[in-house]
């Protein structure tokens, strides 16, 4: 009796379960995949998009503002440079009239410009006008320290005459210290302000810091040396180098080189 035939098991290619296991995989990551990003794009898409388009805006905008910026930056200083041209050419009301139009704002050109204006009205006698727009730019806090203090003394000198002296040394005392950069102005106003309440002796300690110190231009430490010496206050250090200043005979006097020069060589 004949054995009945075993039927052949299939041939299993080598590896094949395994890449049709990663192909599923693939296509499971795939949808897994496409469902995140359109939940996402369901959640968060809108606030995104807003949040895009106003990031381009903001960007146009920065841009825009800069363009606009530097445009009127370079309108300003061609301004400034016309009003000079004409108060070189002694037009001073014509340069009042163009700066007039640039005053407007809190930046350094304007300020500028308003001092231009303040020292046309000095020229002109207006004191009051005058100390009215360096006052201005005094009490502008946008401007820099340099600027608001060099203003705060052009107004006190252009209305000395009309201020009570302890006006003067409240305005201008805090900018009387060697450490400000316009001390040597700010120290000699506020010492003849001391000096008309007859206080000589804050006057004087102060004149002759002033002179001693080498920061300060050489014209204001010889008014101070001289001013606190008629008071009784020495502040002479080199008094032949004081005396040829005074006469005119020091290194630095305009006929010096000229005698130097006239002097033959030995």
């Amino acid at each position: 009796m004949a054995k009945a035939s075993t039927p052949a098991k299939p041939v299993q290619t080598p590896g094949k379960p395994d890449r049709e296991q990663e192909m599923l995989m693939r296509e499971v990551d795939e949808a897994v995949r496409q469902d995140q990003a359109t939940t996402f794009a369901k959640k968060y898409g809108v606030p995104l998009g807003i949040a895009i388009v106003l990031l381009l805006a903001a960007f146009g905008g920065y841009l825009f503002w800069q363009n606009q910026t530097e445009s009127r930056l370079q309108g300003q200083s061609e301004g400034l440079v016309q009003a000079l041209d004409e108060l070189e050419a002694g037009n001073a009301g014509i340069a009042d009239t163009e700066l007039s139009a640039l005053t407007d704002g809190d930046d350094g050109a304007a300020a500028m410009a308003t001092m231009m204006r303040a020292g046309i009205a000095a020229e002109r006698g207006q004191a009051d006008e005058a100390a009215t727009l360096f006052n201005a730019v005094a009490d502008n806090g946008e401007l820099p320290a340099e600027i608001r203090d060099i203003a705060a003394i052009r107004a006190v000198t252009a209305q000395y005459d009309d201020l009570q002296p302890q006006a003067v040394i409240d305005r201008l005392g805090p900018l009387a210290q060697p450490d400000n950069p316009y001390y040597g102005s700010a120290g000699e106003l506020v010492a003849h302000a001391y000096l008309a309440l007859g206080q000589r002796d804050q006057a004087g300690p102060l004149l002759v810091a002033i002179s001693k110190n080498e920061n300060v231009p050489q014209s204001i430490r010889s008014r101070t040396r001289q001013l606190a010496g008629s008071i009784g206050f020495d502040a002479i250090e080199d008094v032949d180098a004081a005396l040829a200043e005074l006469v005119g005979d020091g290194p630095g006097a305009p006929g010096a080189a000229q005698q130097t020069a006239a002097q033959p060589a030995e």
